[in-house]
């Protein structure tokens, strides 16, 4: 009776939550049971061995904890042999005790977690897989679905999400799952109608679903439309996730302006907010805010250091101070806290191009398509590196792909045109794919910087000057102002391109081009000098705008320079 009552001290204080007594008293008696092994029955073998498994999973001992776990279901099944054999023999201890004994399906769960925390997700798979459908709780389902997922097994995964809607039809983490798996919009509502329809104030759930499936279908503007109905809805203005998702939308639809607004305004309702952070610092480091940008990597870290996205953010600032090589490891640092995150390895992709080291570029940037198919951002990333490693006719059946499944909007045309324009039997059809999309969004930066970077090379710079000032008729933007700056210089109009170029740098303090192009109207008052044109031709489009830019002659240029100012 005193083995018993020393097994149920400890059961209860595991149940108070004190986890390092439990370590420490379940170690001592595990070892008097391995010196004598006639002192505990199997039953409180095995609870002690799960409670000891238990106090090490909390110390985040993991591997530690899976041999313990499987130490323990090793003492179950020889429990269930000597249980089945022998029929209670009418003795009341064994009563009680048998029913507070641990799950074995918990103990199951939490060994996948702790192979999910070592990174065996195979090993997760295979202990979850070996639990019968039936007995599968809801949240063995949801696991089991994330980890299909992760490793490509849709249908499977499929077949998890919608368990545990038929277990819990208000799930809607497992909703998301099922639209981000392609599965119709129509079909996940049909799952939880009659939840909806037997309570009070759901009735926004069926517009909730029907934004998220065009945000994973990559129907950006209807996904906008949606969910802004939403928020206007009274009950749900101001949700923080909602205008999350706005921000995205807005910045995967390359309209900047209003995703930082929504950013801001998200930021304001939750100051401990995360969750999307990364994408918010890298706008803010594309539009030359390196100050905002550290600050904001600086109040990330102070929430969480355990999460990507401060590290995210922390090396778009190194990025786009030009040094690569902290952007790649500050990248790689936030894929190892979060294999998922897209934007780390976008960073991290891009850093390597920058490095010079094209082909793992490359494999960053695939994997960054696998998880978001439908961001344009991901693909233009993988086509600059194609374009990098003159690899054009790689570049152009991707660009053709995408153009294919994400549509032909403003986007896509661009994006096709960029890789027509770095081939000289295409340059007609990249005018008529740049038309195309001007037509459709008249302000869409990358488009405007495209059609002048062609009509740089046909010296049209008239036209060019009006298109620009087109452009920034209802917005401002550092690389506009630049290039309009260089077309002016092209037509003798100097006061005035040096305006341009003040306004560029006031946008953009570290905006190396238009410094550049200052310097060379102050060095050359002699306007009829040859090297004016050649380099208006050079006024590289692809400049800051393209995403995570820089070129290796910039990058030499800086490193020149790093090497004057980094001996002081």
């Amino acid at each position: 009776a005193a083995g018993m009552s020393v097994v149920e001290h400890v059961r209860e204080m595991a149940a108070a939550g004190l986890h390092s007594n439990v370590r420490l008293l379940s170690g001592l008696l595990l070892t008097m049971s391995g010196n004598n092994p006639e002192l505990f029955s199997p039953s409180q073998k095995y609870q002690l061995l799960v409670y000891h498994a238990d106090s090490l999973f909390h110390d985040k001992e993991y591997r530690n904890a899976v041999s313990k776990y499987t130490m323990a279901l090793q003492q179950k099944k020889a429990l269930s042999k000597t249980s089945k054999v022998r029929p209670s023999t009418g003795n009341a201890a064994s009563t009680p005790q048998s029913q507070c004994l641990p799950s074995e399906i918990e103990v199951k769960y939490k060994m996948a977690e702790c192979y999910t925390m070592l990174k065996q997700d195979k090993d997760a798979i295979a202990i979850l897989d070996g639990i019968p459908s039936r007995q599968r709780t809801p949240k063995i389902n949801m696991m089991l679905a994330n980890l299909y997922k992760k490793a490509g097994q849709e249908r499977s995964s499929v077949t998890s999400y919608k368990e545990v809607l038929r277990q819990c039809p208000l799930a809607l983490d497992a909703i998301l799952g099922l639209l981000s798996l392609s599965v119709k919009g129509a079909e996940v509502a049909s799952m939880t109608i009659n939840v909806i329809q037997s309570i009070p104030n759901l009735d926004w759930l069926s517009v909730w679903i029907k934004a998220y499936a065009f945000v994973h279908t990559g129907d950006n503007t209807r996904a906008i439309n949606t969910i802004c109905s939403l928020e206007k809805k009274s009950l749900l203005r101001d949700n923080v996730d909602l205008l999350g998702s706005l921000a995205d939308l807005y910045f995967r639809a390359g309209d900047n302006k209003n995703s930082i607004l929504k950013f801001e305004q998200a930021q304001m309702l939750d100051p401990y907010l995360i969750k999307g952070m990364d994408v918010y610092g890298y706008l803010l480091a594309r539009e030359g805010r390196l100050e905002d940008v550290e600050n904001l990597g600086c109040r990330l870290f102070n929430i969480s250091d355990q999460h990507a996205e401060p590290w995210v953010v922390s090396g778009c600032h190194s990025f786009y101070s030009k040094r690569y090589s902290r952007a790649l490891y500050l990248g790689a640092k936030a894929i190892q806290l979060n294999s998922n995150s897209v934007q780390a390895l976008l960073l991290k992709g891009a850093a390597l191009r920058n490095m010079g080291r094209v082909q793992e570029a490359i494999i960053h940037f695939r994997e960054a398509i696998r998880l978001a198919p439908c961001r344009l951002d991901c693909y233009e990333g993988l086509i600059e590196c194609y374009l990098a490693s003159s690899s054009i006719r790689e570049a152009m059946v991707m660009a053709n792909n995408v153009y294919k499944t994400l549509g032909a909007n403003a986007q896509t045309l661009t994006l096709l045109a960029t890789v027509c324009l770095e081939d000289p039997v295409t340059q007609e059809k990249a005018k008529t794919l740049l038309d195309k999309a001007l037509t459709q969004r008249p302000d869409y930066i990358k488009a405007v910087v495209k059609k002048a970077e062609l009509l740089s090379r046909e010296q049209k710079y008239e036209d060019g000057i009006a298109l620009l000032r087109n452009a920034l008729a209802n917005q401002s933007d550092c690389v506009l102002h630049r290039i309009l700056g260089d077309f002016l210089v092209a037509v003798n109009e100097y006061q005035e391109a040096m305006d341009q170029y003040s306004i560029a740098l006031s946008l953009d303090p570290n905006d190396q081009k238009s410094l550049e192009g200052m310097q060379k109207m102050e060095k050359e008052e002699s306007p009829t000098d040859a090297t004016q044109e050649e380099d208006v031709d050079d006024m590289e489009g692809s400049g800051e705008e393209g995403d995570l830019e820089g070129s290796d002659s910039e990058a030499a240029q800086w490193a020149d320079q790093e090497q004057w100012f980094g001996m002081q």
